[in-house]
C-alpha cells in the first residue's frame, strides 16, 4: 500500500469508529507516529495530507522538525528532564506531563508563539516504569499547567496496558477527563487509542488517536 492509502484506511477506522459511537468524525484528530521512521516516510505522509506528527525522543524530534516543513508537532513519550525546554520549543503538544517539576521547564521552552499545549499523562496500572501520574495527582498537577501562561491546559492522555482489555482502562480514563472538565471546562481533549485500539478508544471520548505501526509498517531504524 502506499502511504496516501495506509492514511485513507486508518482515517475510514477512525471515522467508522466515532460514528458509531455517535460522535462526529471530525472530533478525533490522527497523530501520526513516526518514531524510528525515516524522514522520507514522514514527507510522504504529509504530502497526502496528514499535519499532525507524533515523535518519543527530543532528538528525533529537532532532527525531523528541522527536515519537513507543514508539519504540527507531538511529543508523546517519556519526558526527561533536561530535554523538557528543548521539546517545548519544538513541539505544539506535549502529550506525557506526568510530574510537577517539569512544568515550570516546558514553559521556559515555550516559544513566543501560541502556547504550548499539555497533555497530563495518566497511569492506568501505577507501573512507573510506563510513566503516568497517579490519578489522584492529575488535578493538582493540571493547576500547575494551568498557572503557567506559556502553557495551555488541554487535557489527559493515557497508554493502555498490554494484556487487559482497553475499552475499561479508556472508559476510566474518560472519567478522570471530566473531572478535569469540571475543574478546567477548556481542557477537553483526551489522547487515548494506538493502532490495535483505536477504536476502543474513539468509543470512549478520545479526541486525539496516536497511530504509527497502521501508518508505517513495522519500524524501519532500529
Amino acid at each position: 500500500m502506499t502511504a496516501a492509502e495506509r492514511l485513507a484506511a486508518v482515517r475510514a477506522r477512525i471515522d467508522a469508529a466515532a460514528r458509531a459511537a455517535g460522535r462526529p468524525p471530525s472530533d478525533v484528530r490522527l497523530v501520526a507516529v513516526s518514531k524510528l521512521q525515516p524522514v522520507e516516510r514522514v514527507r510522504d505522509l504529509v504530502a497526502a495530507g496528514q499535519v499532525d506528527f507524533g515523535e518519543s525522543r527530543a532528538q528525533e524530534l529537532g532532527v525531523k522538525a528541522a527536515a519537513v516543513d507543514g508539519v504540527r508537532w507531538h511529543f508523546v513519550g517519556r519526558l526527561q528532564r533536561n530535554k523538557a525546554r528543548a521539546v517545548a520549543a519544538t513541539a505544539a503538544w506535549v502529550h506525557s506531563l506526568d510530574r510537577a517539576e517539569l512544568v515550570p521547564l516546558l514553559a521556559r521552552g515555550a516559544g513566543s508563539g501560541a502556547p504550548l499545549s499539555v497533555l497530563v499523562q495518566v497511569t492506568l496500572d501505577g507501573d512507573p516504569e510506563r510513566g503516568g501520574a497517579d490519578p489522584r495527582e492529575v488535578l493538582p498537577l493540571a493547576a500547575r499547567v494551568a498557572d503557567e501562561p506559556r502553557l495551555r491546559l488541554a487535557g489527559v492522555m493515557a497508554v493502555a496496558v498490554p494484556g487487559r482489555p482497553a475499552r475499561p482502562q479508556f472508559a476510566r480514563l474518560q472519567a478522570i477527563a471530566d473531572d478535569l472538565r469540571r475543574e478546567h471546562p477548556a481542557a477537553g481533549e483526551i489522547s487515548a487509542g494506538m493502532s490495535a485500539d483505536l477504536e476502543a478508544a474513539v468509543a470512549e471520548g478520545a479526541t486525539l488517536v496516536r497511530v504509527g505501526t497502521a501508518l508505517f509498517g513495522a519500524r524501519a531504524l532500529r
